[in-house]
């Protein structure tokens, strides 16, 4: 520091070019430097998501969620590791610390969930792995509230508001989380399942074979090519009480 502080002394003319030429370069470096709104982060954090379709919290966490997470703990590099387990559906997180490729790291989970593929119950679907992607994170949130139903608020958000905000350009997506959509609950009787033999699977079958529409070709006639379908697509909720097993 001594030394440096002589040679300002003595030679104040290279000192005084010295500080110019790092006032220059620092100026030039910090106009060009890059800014953006959303940086593009790439955390190594890994989803393992496993549906199994009716099945309690407690049976998700014992048969899909502790496998899963007793298989994917033996990988190296591991931050942190949790997991949710809700009727149906088994959620594992794992966060890799920050110097892990995500793809390498989604690759091993892969692998090792594959080992335990064929251990997880039958009824389960297969499992989900998914990199935490930050561009897919929401950059908008909209609230809407209004003095009517919930399902007609629901009607006006992805009638009205959705649509509009997907036809901007460059929006990838746009969800609708807490309406209400129409849906129809068939209860099943166990007594008379039993009494007739008939399992939950064959009711299933029953209802997806017998409330459809299907394609049934085309018809030429002279002039005119006509398209025909079958009409099948129960429309009346008292009409579900019609269908044969």
């Amino acid at each position: 520091m001594q030394k440096l502080a002589e040679i300002c002394v003595r030679r104040p003319v290279f000192a005084t070019m010295i500080i110019l030429s790092l006032t220059v370069v620092g100026a030039f470096s910090f106009f060009s430097l890059g800014v953006d709104l959303f940086p593009k982060i790439d955390f190594p954090t890994i989803t393992i998501t496993v549906v199994n379709p009716g099945a309690s919290p407690r049976e998700i966490e014992t048969e899909i969620t502790d496998q899963v997470e007793a298989t994917v703990n033996t990988i190296s590099g591991i931050d942190e590791l949790r997991s949710t387990s809700v009727e149906g559906v088994a959620q594992v997180f794992v966060q890799f610390l920050l110097d892990k490729d995500a793809d390498v790291a989604a690759q091993e989970i892969r692998d090792k969930v594959n080992l335990i593929a064929g251990d997880l119950p039958e009824s389960a679907e297969d499992p989900i792995i998914q990199k935490l992607d930050t561009d897919a994170a929401p950059i908008l949130r909209v609230a809407v509230s209004a003095d009517k139903s919930l399902r007609e608020v629901t009607d006006i958000a992805d009638k009205e508001i959705k649509e509009r905000i997907e036809s901007i350009n460059g929006v990838g997506q746009v969800q609708i989380l807490g309406g209400a959509t129409r849906e129809i609950h068939v209860w099943i009787d166990p007594d008379k399942m039993r009494a007739f033999n008939i399992t939950v699977p064959d009711v299933v079958a029953a209802v997806r074979a017998q409330n459809m529409e299907v394609p049934g070709g085309r018809v030429d006639e002279g002039a005119r090519e006509l398209t025909v379908r079958t009409m099948g697509r129960i429309t009346n909720p008292a009409d579900f009480n019609n269908i044969a097993v």
